[in-house]
């Protein structure tokens, strides 16, 4: 091979995180992201991370994840190159890029659900090639991204792409938290945890942090939980009632993990007249006691993200009123990315909460 063949080789190729089945990944040449459509942007991710719904991919919980797909959904980065139709971001632009690509045109895009827009939604890492790579192309450029300060903390603004927004709109404003609310989260991963962070907006009295890891619980005390329940022993259920007014439980229960225990644990914890709403990604099904709850009052709520609160969550964080960023516990380069699984993958040995990749 000549050295010319070579060097435009390189140029035409990136690294990227493959997907090739359950359990099976790999950091590997796959050429470089391009333009495909007029409406169309690619990004030089700067900032990626990984996400729990990655973890669920690489167990198969979601069989569309094909072989050969690049994953991850989240990242900031700099505008490469635009397509003509592409009219707010130039190249060279710094921005962040949202988990939900939204073309804002469609009947679900112009309610506001931009996670079933008819040519969008969650695709990136999914059903198209995401932002675990050197580039990535964004469809529908100008609605699934957002301009950021050239000084930004990258390490606190990529939590926007799709943490921060999924715990604040999937469990805080499905719950519809109040003032003087007694809450709950099941699970105290970087979910769970944005939602208690978020949840403050609103002043609960209470908000009760759930989970398996002793570790997290500990976080989640510094990050404003007023108690935590040790759930290892199985009588989760039992504990919380204990800590509510006369036994009858919480208003809001948040299940932030996505299995069956954690939704159940839910329906044992909730008082009449509260509300359920579930975050986790559910690859198993559930039950749903019905003879339990038909008489209670509660109403039970299931959402994607559809992170139309990114541009308020933007600027609380640029204000300084919540600290995105103490959710990064281990920063890796980007081309350590494999590791990164290993160490998210391992969270409660190795202290993990979101794991940040830098490239």
């Amino acid at each position: 091979m000549t050295t010319a063949i070579k060097e435009e080789t390189k140029i035409n190729t990136m690294k990227a995180l493959v997907y090739h089945g359950a359990g099976n990944k790999a950091w590997e040449d796959k050429p470089k992201a391009s333009i495909q459509k007029s409406t169309d942007a690619v990004i030089r991710i700067t900032t990626s991370t990984i996400c729990g719904t990655d973890l669920h991919i690489m167990k198969g919980d979601l069989p569309l994840v094909t072989d050969g797909r690049i994953l991850g959904h989240e990242g900031i980065g700099i505008v490469e190159e635009v397509g003509t139709g592409v009219t707010g971001f130039k190249k060279g632009d710094k921005v962040l890029i949202s988990c939900v690509t939204s073309c804002g045109k469609c009947d679900n895009c112009k309610k506001a659900m931009y996670s079933h827009c008819r040519d969008g939604g969650w695709i990136l890492g999914y059903l198209i090639d995401g932002t675990q790579a050197q580039y990535v192309r964004i469809p529908h450029a100008d609605n699934s991204l957002y301009h950021i300060p050239a000084d930004a903390d990258e390490n606190a603004f990529v939590m926007l792409s799709d943490i921060f927004p999924t715990g604040f709109e999937c469990g805080v404003l499905n719950g519809q938290i109040k003032p003087g609310d007694t809450v709950a989260i099941v699970g105290s991963g970087p979910i769970g945890l944005a939602a208690l962070l978020t949840a403050q907006f609103y002043s609960p009295a209470e908000i009760i942090m759930i989970d398996m890891d002793e570790n997290r619980l500990q976080v989640a005390k510094t990050f404003g939980a007023t108690k935590t329940v040790n759930s290892t022993d199985g009588k989760a259920v039992e504990a919380v009632l204990a800590l509510t007014n006369r036994g009858e439980g919480v208003d809001v229960a948040i299940e932030a993990v996505g299995v069956p225990s954690s939704f159940l644990t839910c329906q044992g914890i909730i008082a009449p007249g509260g509300r359920i709403a579930n975050i986790g990604v559910h690859g198993k099904s559930v039950e749903l006691h019905m003879e339990k709850l038909w008489d209670r009052n509660i109403a039970i709520t299931t959402r994607l993200v559809d992170t139309v609160t990114i541009p308020m969550l933007l600027k609380v964080v640029q204000s300084g009123k919540l600290d995105a960023k103490k959710l990064g516990t281990h920063v890796f380069r980007l081309t350590d990315v494999v590791k990164a699984y290993e160490t998210f993958g391992n969270a409660a040995k190795e202290k993990a909460l979101k794991v940040i990749l830098r490239a």
